[in-house]
């Protein structure tokens, strides 16, 4: 695997690299820099990677110089852990680094892959700053994800634009032969229950997903905009007595010391022994959407998290629960009603039926 470091990564390893072998294999070659997130930082704290052929972006967040002794073993683990964490055939990516080879480090001489990686820089570091603080101390190799399900290459002629993840992919399975996806999943039905009506979602999701990020899937298919405190409740098939409570963070103890923070915590370690679960979102309005197992899925083939059907308008954020609900959408089913523009405004795109794009199956980028 032939890695091109710019010299400011070159300088801080301390590595005299040598010139890139331009016979190479560009989905076996990356570009590498050391960039930072955050402007009171007094030194980079960011590992960006771009591959080659592909655009695919890895990155890795608070690395410390101390770290960069083990940079190679580093950045290779950081392409398994973003591969794997968007739910790619395990044996795959362990063939693909198996022909990638070990690490060797060259210099960067490539202005194109240089703008490469420096707009991947720029893009993992407003997703950082929108989904960390910047003070609490953590370490994550799989950052890099998301930036992959965005377009690049819109700047010249539009049918040369691409998605860096679905390159990689196809490139993957080409190079391997082997399917791009296998792995068990669990079909998931959340409910919210708004007495009226209940809003409904179906969903495809990873076994080994972390509750974390199922956190962000149910946030983007309710459209909720990730502005209060959540949980979830584990339930008892026969009495629905809470098993045990998952929590976000440290603070939410004080509350609750039997709760168990959810960092690294799987689905896969409560399903499909428990076949119930709560998730509660904003604590005020307290919107308990409730979870069942529908189906265990052995081998599944398809990419996820997935939405399979949506029935039902979720309120907007800050309405006041149920309650609160019911006397905004009477409103809202209302245009003579003195307080309608009002309302209108103070919602802006709501609507009081989900419309088609909401409701059609797809890919969950969350």
């Amino acid at each position: 695997m032939q890695i091109a470091l710019t010299k400011k990564l070159a300088d801080a390893i301390g590595v005299h690299s040598q010139s890139a072998n331009e016979d190479e294999n560009p989905l076996f070659s990356w570009t590498a820099n050391w960039t930072k997130v955050w402007d009171n930082r007094r030194t980079e704290d960011t590992i960006v990677l771009v591959n080659n052929a592909t655009r695919f972006t890895v990155a890795i967040y608070e690395v410390k110089r101390k770290d960069l002794k083990n940079v190679a073993a580093m950045m290779k683990t950081a392409i398994s852990n973003t591969l794997r964490f968007m739910n790619i055939n395990p044996q795959l990516v362990e063939e693909y680094l198996r022909l990638a080879g070990e690490v060797e480090f060259t210099n960067n001489r490539n202005r194109q892959t240089s703008a490469w990686v420096s707009k991947a820089g720029i893009e993992c570091a407003y997703y950082i700053g929108h989904e960390y603080n910047g003070v609490a101390k953590m370490f994550s190799d799989t950052v890099g994800a998301p930036i992959n399900y965005g377009i690049v290459n819109v700047s010249g002629n539009g049918n040369d634009a691409f998605v860096p993840y679905e390159v990689m992919i196809n490139a993957l399975s080409k190079l391997t032969g082997q399917h791009a996806y296998q792995y068990r999943a669990f079909e998931l039905l959340i409910t919210l229950d708004l007495d009226v009506y209940k809003a409904e979602r179906r969903i495809i999701v990873p076994a080994n997903m972390e509750f974390s990020r199922l956190h962000k899937v149910l946030q983007a298919v309710f459209g909720w905009r990730k502005r209060h405190l959540y949980d979830f409740t584990i339930l008892d098939e026969k009495t629905q007595a809470p098993v045990v409570r998952l929590v976000p963070f440290e603070n939410d103890l004080a509350y609750d010391e039997a709760a168990i923070i959810m960092s690294g915590r799987t689905l896969s370690e409560y399903l499909p022994e428990h076949k119930h679960m709560l998730y509660t979102y904003d604590m005020g309005d307290n919107w308990a959407h409730e979870i069942q197992l529908v189906r265990v899925i052995e081998e599944h083939n398809e990419e996820s998290p997935y939405l399979l059907e949506a029935s039902g308008q979720a309120p907007p954020e800050d309405v006041g629960g149920v309650g609160g609900f019911l006397d905004f959408r009477g409103i809202m089913l209302n245009p003579e009603h003195p307080e309608y523009e009002e309302m209108k405004r103070w919602s802006k795109y709501w609507s009081v039926e989900l419309n088609e794009w909401n409701r059609r199956p797809q890919v969950i980028r969350a």
